[in-house]
């Protein structure tokens, strides 16, 4: 898989998060699970980005190690916020499955650069 879709997928998912974390507080009135989530949700792509301008193999690994963990920091703040009934079955299981397949996606590219690296 490629950078590009990488950082599309990455920032399209940001996107989501934004407007998740809009609607728990103006909705739900929740402000600190959902700061959580969007920190971490939006950390992703970011660091993404930053992988993208890396300038040496291991800063590259290096971010992509940090957008891997801020994925399943996301995953956590998910299942909180669903099992504390702030979010809903449906909208659950879209943004966590979206958040997992960049959770597959970051730790393939991270297994391949480690293993290139050694």
């Amino acid at each position: 898989m490629g950078q590009n879709i990488l950082s599309d997928k990455s920032y399209a998912f940001a996107i989501r998060i934004v407007k998740g974390y809009q609607f728990l507080s103006k909705n739900k009135r929740e402000f600190v699970l959902s700061k959580q989530l969007l920190r971490s949700g939006t950390s992703i792509g970011a660091n993404v980005a930053e992988a993208n301008g890396a300038i040496s193999k291991a800063d590259f690994s290096s971010k992509i190690s940090i957008s891997y963990k801020e994925s399943l920091e996301t995953k956590y703040w998910l299942d909180l916020l669903h099992d504390t009934d702030f979010i809903d079955d449906n909208t659950f299981n879209s943004m966590y499955e979206d958040a997992d397949e960049l959770c597959r996606i970051l730790f393939s590219i991270l297994k391949s650069t480690r293993i290139r690296n050694q």
